[in-house]
């Protein structure tokens, strides 16, 4: 029997009780000047009249579960998050952990990696501050250019946690090179390379990269299917490339999409969760993909890569 269980707003979820899962979404992030923290001055009504409909949406083409990847550092604000999940009745996913520099608080600055290390297990095991939901997993990021003595710090600690939680770790990192290091620092501190997230594996252009990484054993995250930035056939050869070289079980795919922004007027412009559903998987099926394969991507993969 198979024991683990996905950690959710909507309490724990085996994977008989989830289908479809987006494996990197937004509900809820502040991108404004972090000076301003217009995250502590948002009303949970507002944001759930806008943000509920739209997992009402994704709920409609058959979405079953959803991650939200906001950390500390850019607004997360768990309340709110539980407040649109209940609103529309779907399980969402929330994170432990930290994002880069320069949006690492002075406390975790000043924290060492025994505290840290503490602090995210506290929420893994028992909760977030007050909302009653158990963080799933642990968000942290690392620099365009080289991971930071403060972000290698989080990282480390990160890894202790894993080793008591078997959390998985995904890692906002756009280049390749950086990505090899956090595996080497993850590895170096007693963690695996199976249980780390590529975030925005798409953006590092050199694909013997990606190669490599799943190599290694990474999950690797496309996380901007339906962007204006990437075509849906530079994501389609990746996902063949990939299954051809043996990593069919290491692919998860998503949008990164949403959010309610409180720095904006009314939250900004959202962007709803429906794109993988209605164009992208269709059109793997048109390329030749298995609904057994389908599932593996979009069923099996975020809940294997999730679940603890």
């Amino acid at each position: 029997m198979d024991m683990r269980r996905l950690h959710t707003t909507l309490g724990e979820k085996s994977q008989d009780e989830l289908g479809l899962i987006l494996p990197h979404e937004h509900l809820f992030v502040d991108l404004g000047p972090i000076e301003a923290k217009s995250y502590e001055k948002a009303h949970t009504d507002e944001v759930v009249k806008i943000m509920a409909p739209e997992l009402l949406k994704a709920k409609s083409v058959k979405v079953s579960a959803l991650v939200e990847a906001t950390p500390v550092g850019v607004g997360r604000r768990v309340d709110i998050v539980k407040a649109i999940s209940q609103a529309a009745n779907l399980p969402v996913v929330v994170a432990t952990g930290i994002y880069r520099e320069p949006w690492i608080p002075d406390w975790a600055h000043r924290a060492g990696e025994e505290a840290l290390s503490d602090w995210m297990l506290k929420e893994l095991s028992i909760g977030i501050e007050d909302t009653g939901v158990k963080a799933a997993w642990i968000k942290l990021s690392a620099g365009d250019d080289g991971i930071t003595d403060a972000e290698t710090k989080l990282l480390r600690a990160a890894a202790k946690t894993g080793q008591k939680t078997n959390a998985v770790i995904g890692s906002h990192t756009i280049k390749g090179r950086v990505v090899e290091k956090q595996l080497d620092i993850l590895e170096a501190a007693g963690y695996k390379a199976e249980r780390f997230i590529w975030i925005h594996t798409q953006v590092e252009a050199d694909f013997a990269l990606h190669l490599a990484m799943a190599e290694k054993g990474a999950w690797l995250e496309y996380d901007a299917i339906g962007s204006d930035t990437f075509s849906d056939r530079y994501f389609i050869d990746c996902i063949l490339k990939l299954i051809e070289a043996g990593y069919k079980e290491k692919i998860l795919l998503s949008h990164d999409r949403g959010w309610f922004d409180p720095s904006k007027p009314e939250g900004g412009e959202q962007k709803p969760f429906d794109y993988l559903s209605t164009v992208f998987l269709p059109a793997l099926r048109e390329a030749g993909l298995k609904e057994e394969d389908i599932r593996q991507l979009v069923e099996h993969n975020p809940f294997n890569a999730y679940a603890r």
